[in-house]
């Protein structure tokens, strides 16, 4: 399962970049705007920041202007997928952008019909939502089980995009029902390495380890 960040903190993103754990990058509207940065210098920063896909959010609701501002997204770097709300402007503008080969990300998916219609329409990825799914006692990961078996069935090359991830448990199940790419909060990819016992068992090498008075330097 491929890893994305979902963060629009270039500093985060470097260090994440730097163990070799990312495959690209997820960004909204909102995270920008706890940056406090101009949103296009942030997304240009990020794409030099990875190789992988950037998701970059239009704005717009209505067609016309999702395909303006997709246009401006996709010019700032070749790894740029313009994320794109489902709806049926939505859709419209993701059929035009896969004709214009632009890669797109059609995001808050709750349905499965849903993520079969963003499929026809050529979505590159779609990102259903499993924490929000959860809030209102939905089980978010039983559509992410639902997408693949519909994708799996036509032969759908839209990837599934876990998103609203919450936990390293929503990292584990959606990896066990198939999902292509989680995009995960900083934190919580930080603690996908950590565990109670990994910590207990190097303590005990490092004192074991001291005790032989030893130096591979």
């Amino acid at each position: 399962m491929k890893f994305f960040v979902d963060t629009a903190i270039a500093d985060d993103i470097r260090e994440l970049n730097e163990y070799g754990l990312l495959d690209g990058v997820t960004t909204n509207p909102s995270l920008v705007a706890k940056s406090g940065r101009d949103f296009k210098e942030v997304v240009g920063e990020i794409c030099q920041i990875v190789d992988g896909p950037v998701s970059a959010e239009v704005a717009a609701m209505d067609f016309d202007g999702m395909m303006a501002e997709g246009r401006i997204l996709a010019d700032i770097a070749d790894n740029v997928v313009v994320k794109l709300p489902l709806t049926l402007d939505g859709l419209k503008a993701c059929r035009r952008m896969r004709a214009d080969g632009i890669r797109t990300n059609v995001t808050l998916c709750f349905s499965a019909n849903q993520a079969l219609l963003a499929a026809k329409a050529g979505a590159s990825y779609i990102s259903p939502f499993l924490g929000r799914l959860d809030d209102i006692n939905l089980e978010g990961m039983e559509l992410i089980r639902e997408i693949r078996v519909i994708y799996d069935n036509y032969g759908f090359d839209t990837e599934i995009l876990a998103a609203s991830i919450r936990n390293g448990n929503h990292v584990k199940e959606a990896a066990i029902a198939g999902a292509d790419v989680a995009t995960i909060p900083p934190a919580v990819i930080r603690g996908l390495a950590s565990h109670v016992l990994t910590d207990k068992g190097l303590d005990q090498f490092v004192r074991d380890w001291q005790a032989t008075g030893q130096s591979i330097r």
